[in-house]
C-alpha cells in the first residue's frame, strides 16, 4: 500500500504542511502513523479525506465542522458544492482518489463524462492539466507508486492525443519545433502535453517522441530546416548521463535554439552553451510557447 510524507500531501491539496500540522493537532480527520524518526505517514485513504477537507474548506466550510462529518457526509457537501471551480476541483479529486485506489474503470469514466458535457480540448485543459500539476506526473514523478503513474497516464496518454488530433490544422507561424526525448526516456506524458499546447498556438510541430538517438537529430538538422529543438526530461534511464547529452547537443548546428524542460532541469546547476534555453517550470515554459 503507497504512503505519503506531509509534503506529498501539501503538493496533490494545495494545503500548507504548517496547516496540516496544525490541523492534526487540533481535529480528529487525521492521524498519521510516525516513523522511529517521528516523520509522519499518510495512508492513502487520509489522502483522500485531506482532499475531502481542503475542497470543502477552500469553498466556505469551517473546519471545526468538517472535523465532525463522517467520510459520507463530506461526500454529500462536496456534491452540493454548486461554483463552477468547485465542480472542476471535484472532478480532479475524484481523479486522484481513483488513481489512489488503482480504480481505473472510474479514473476513465470521470474523463469519459467530462468530455461528454465540455469536449476534450477543455477537458485538457481545466482537469487533466490540473491533475498532472498536482500530482506532479508532468515534471516530477516522486509523488506517486510506479503502477499508479503508469496505469493513470497510459489513459491520459490516450485523451490528450486525442485532443492533439481534434485540433484544428492552422500554422499562425512559420516557425517550427521538433519534439524529442533522449534515448532511456520513455515518460511522455509531458512532452504529449507540450505538443497539445503548442498545436493549440497554431505553432508547427515536428513529433518524434521517446527514445531519439543524438545522431538522428543532427541528420535531420542537416536536411530540414529546424527552428526549436525541444526536449523534456522526466526520469531517463539510469545510465543516462545530463552533462554528456549536453555535449551531444551541443554538436548539432549551434545556429538552432535548444529548449529543455523537466525534472533534470529543475536540478541542473552549471552552465549550458548560448543557444540552450532551459524552463524550469510549466510556466517558463507556456512562456516560450508564447514568444514563438
Amino acid at each position: 500500500m503507497s504512503t505519503y510524507t506531509i509534503k506529498d500531501l501539501e503538493q496533490i491539496s494545495g494545503i500548507k504542511a504548517h496547516t496540516i500540522r496544525v490541523w492534526e493537532q487540533r481535529y480528529n480527520f487525521l492521524q498519521p502513523k510516525r516513523t522511529e524518526t517521528n516523520i509522519r505517514s499518510y495512508s492513502g485513504e487520509e489522502l483522500k479525506t485531506i482532499l475531502n477537507v481542503s475542497l470543502l474548506n477552500k469553498y466556505g466550510f469551517k473546519i471545526s465542522h468538517i472535523d465532525k462529518m463522517s467520510t459520507i457526509q463530506m461526500e454529500e457537501k462536496i456534491l452540493g458544492l454548486n461554483q463552477l471551480d468547485a465542480q472542476k476541483e471535484k472532478v480532479v479529486n475524484d481523479l486522484i482518489k481513483d488513481m489512489v485506489s488503482l480504480n481505473m474503470v472510474s479514473f476513465e469514466r470521470q474523463l469519459d463524462n467530462y468530455i461528454a458535457q465540455k469536449g476534450i480540448e477543455k477537458t485538457i485543459i481545466e482537469i487533466i492539466f490540473s491533475f498532472l500539476e498536482r500530482v506532479g506526473i508532468l515534471w516530477i514523478t516522486n509523488h506517486i507508486n510506479p503502477a499508479q503513474e503508469h496505469l493513470s497516464t497510459n489513459i491520459l496518454r490516450q485523451k490528450i492525443i486525442l485532443g492533439i488530433e481534434k485540433l484544428p490544422n492552422y500554422v499562425q507561424t512559420p516557425k517550427r519545433v521538433v519534439l524529442f526525448m533522449p534515448e532511456g526516456e520513455f515518460h511522455e506524458i509531458g512532452l504529449l502535453y507540450v505538443h497539445f499546447l503548442l498545436k493549440q498556438r497554431g505553432i508547427g510541430v515536428d513529433y518524434l517522441g521517446t527514445n531519439v538517438p543524438v545522431v538522428d537529430l543532427k541528420f535531420l538538422t542537416e536536411f530540414k530546416k529546424v527552428d526549436f529543438l525541444f526536449s523534456h526530461i522526466t526520469s531517463p534511464a539510469k545510465n543516462f548521463k545530463f552533462n554528456k547529452f549536453l555535449d551531444q547537443l551541443g554538436q548539432i548546428d549551434k545556429s538552432i535554439p535548444i529548449v529543455l524542460s523537466g525534472l533534470l532541469i529543475q536540478e541542473h546547476k552549471g552552465n549550458v552553451p548560448s543557444n540552450f534555453q532551459l524552463k524550469r517550470s510549466l510556466s517558463e515554459t507556456i512562456d516560450f510557447m508564447n514568444s514563438i
